[in-house]
């Protein structure tokens, strides 16, 4: 029996972690003849299968205007006690006309009742769940106890009661096994764990027309050694560690290209970082005006590429981050058969080291040792190859598609009692 699926989240589109991994569980449960549509805020799917609804988004000016008036604060004001409750009532009317003008039969809140960027959202998804008693999946990204912007707040009955909620009619999803352990400790709630995964069954695609120059649109030589973190410019990646990485191999030809932008938490770091690789002598290129979630040409004519188009003309990536939900960026790193350095962040040491990969791993700084081995990669084509097929085997088992279709299947038939 084929289900009629709702996704629910402030936002689907882009490449963050949320609207990555829910197309992905949307591609494998259509493979199951389950059918998917989008309700949010701001929407890039299929316009026939979606309901947008602006105000759904975390940066709507309501929503903004709460946000302002609820954290690093202990006191509400019953202003926005009323506004947080007239949203959440408009938005819970959207997802009744949602559900009825889809016929969806299954609710999967994509973080949304995890963390609170979008009060109201996770209320009236709650408080809609609890009158409809329709089945549901909470998919859980980030908790609001894992993000310390959150820890002072004059919200904690809402999130108490939202964050995540706690129905019979709801299952819950994590993607590592500290979050699966927090949630229940703190709110006595089970869940299944679905880590994130990618299609390891499906070789990454070759560089095609539009991308096989990127390297001279860039502005790299053909000899140049490309060492890309592909992370937002934020203190938590760590990319001073890379660029302390690039001076220690002592290569002028190796450049270190960080592929997004700063500016979600202010510009002071990258300032910082712009200084630091002054003095270490790095070439440090930020590239994020040419990278993009889409292909694009810009008024002036350049590319913009994706930074899959830029994958395959890397030879190195560093991923230095001391922070970590799962860390996509890994994945997708081994998906493309590139070495990577890996901070031992903590859901990386919990929940994927021990799989058996072949990874360069830092312990919060770089060792000599550590540098002769990203040389090596770098220098040995046998080994390098060696290497990053081995780590693909690994991936391939570990977290790939086959993994997602089980979980998946388990999740559908809990709610339908249906194989």
């Amino acid at each position: 029996m084929s289900e009629r699926i709702g996704f629910v989240s402030t936002r689907f589109a882009g490449t963050d972690g949320v609207s990555l991994e829910s197309a992905k569980w949307a591609k494998v449960l259509w493979d199951f003849q389950h059918t998917s549509f989008w309700y949010g805020g701001l929407l890039d799917r299929d316009p026939s299968a979606s309901h947008c609804v602006p105000e759904a988004h975390f940066e709507h000016p309501e929503s903004s205007w709460i946000n302002q008036r609820i954290w690093g604060t202990l006191h509400r004001d019953p202003l926005v006690s009323r506004r947080i409750r007239e949203m959440a009532s408009y938005l819970k009317a959207t997802l009744y006309d949602f559900t009825r003008r889809f016929d969806i039969s299954i609710l999967v809140a994509q973080n949304a009742l995890t963390i609170p960027m979008h009060l109201p959202l996770g209320v009236a998804l709650t408080e809609f769940l609890a009158e409809t008693r329709m089945p549901a999946i909470a998919h859980h990204h980030d908790f609001y106890w894992e993000r310390i912007r959150f820890s002072v707040n004059a919200v904690n009955d809402y999130l108490d009661f939202a964050f995540p909620a706690r129905s019979s009619n709801i299952q819950h999803v994590v993607i590592n096994e500290a979050a699966q352990e927090e949630l229940a400790w703190r709110k006595g709630v089970p869940s299944l764990l679905v880590p994130n995964v990618f299609d390891f069954e499906v070789p990454a695609p070759e560089p095609d027309d539009y991308s096989k120059n990127i390297r001279a649109e860039l502005g790299f030589a053909a000899d140049d050694i490309i060492i890309l973190q592909p992370t937002r410019i934020v203190p938590r990646k760590g990319i001073e560690h890379s660029i302390k990485l690039v001076e220690a191999l002592g290569n002028p030809k190796c450049k270190l290209v960080i592929s997004h932008d700063a500016g979600d938490e202010g510009y002071e770091y990258l300032h910082m970082l712009a200084d630091l690789a002054t003095e270490s002598g790095v070439d440090m290129r930020c590239i994020s005006g040419r990278i993009g979630d889409v292909r694009k040409t810009t008024a002036a004519g350049e590319k913009i590429f994706t930074l899959w188009d830029l994958y395959p003309h890397v030879d190195f990536v560093a991923y230095p981050s001391l922070y970590e939900g799962f860390g996509n960026a890994f994945l997708e790193a081994i998906y493309f058969r590139l070495p990577i350095l890996i901070n031992r962040y903590s859901i990386f040491a919990r929940d994927i080291e021990p799989k058996g990969f072949r990874i360069p791993l830092m312990d919060g700084f770089l060792t000599r040792q550590l540098i002769d081995e990203v040389r090596h990669l770098l220098e040995e084509p046998e080994y390098r190859a060696h290497t990053v097929e081995h780590n693909y085997a690994v991936a391939r088992r570990f977290f790939s598609y086959p993994l997602l279709r089980r979980r998946l299947r388990t999740l559908i038939t809990n709610i339908t009692g249906l194989d």
